[in-house]
């Protein structure tokens, strides 16, 4: 998993706080005729004020702040239809119960690599690119940029009950869902579906334990 980690480590800031991806929302509750681009705008705003929120930087408020974040993104992504994908033809293989907990395990893992880097916000601008519409699907092309780089970052997003929800990341060219499953279809191959669920959830634990020893800061 190592590749897949190190996909997400490089823009896991941006994920943090553009998941709009990236991401409750300024405007509230996405309504019907919300468009894509309008959808992943108000999601990226919404992360942008808590980041630049002053309040929010004072110590001894990251946590709160990080978890705002979070419970910003988990508005916009889909983390189910995610799992799915990244599974593949595990998916129908599994119970709810199963599927319950691997979406829970992958949400945990994300969160968590993404999570501890919503300190590097720096004032990154994001440009909204283009629009592609095909019935409940869309793509909204974007570009992330500062004052040293420029980042192309397009979010897939899937219409449903009226919302538009994002289902995967194209990072300059590299799927996070595509890369997922590579790393997850091996080890699956090579060990079993059980193996994957254990490193996930070692995984989970690994990246979580720096925090207990700062919660107190």
């Amino acid at each position: 998993m190592t590749a897949a980690i190190s996909i997400v480590s490089r823009i896991s800031r941006i994920l943090a706080w553009v998941t709009a991806t990236i991401l409750v929302l300024a405007g509230g509750p996405a309504t019907a005729a919300e468009t894509p681009t309008e959808a992943v705008r108000s999601t990226v705003n919404e992360v942008i004020r808590l980041l630049s929120d002053e309040e929010l930087k004072r110590p001894g408020q990251s946590e709160k702040r990080r978890k705002l974040v979070e419970e910003a993104v988990g508005q916009r992504f889909d983390y189910e239809e995610l799992s799915k994908r990244a599974l593949a033809a595990q998916w129908p293989k599994l119970s709810q119960a199963e599927r319950q907990e691997f979406v829970d395990l992958f949400k945990s893992l994300l969160s968590n690599t993404y999570g501890d880097k919503v300190e590097g916000y720096s004032g990154e601008q994001v440009h909204y690119l283009k629009e592609r519409l095909e019935g409940a699907y869309a793509e909204v092309q974007t570009k992330v940029v500062s004052s040293k780089t420029e980042l192309p970052l397009d979010y897939r997003l899937l219409k449903k009950s009226d919302d538009w929800r994002i289902y995967d990341v194209i990072i300059d060219g590299v799927s996070l869902v595509k890369n997922y499953r590579g790393q997850f279809e091996r080890i699956i191959k090579t060990e079993s579906y059980a193996a994957l669920v254990d490193k996930l959830r070692k995984k989970s634990t690994d990246i979580k334990a720096p925090q207990a020893k700062t919660k107190g800061n």
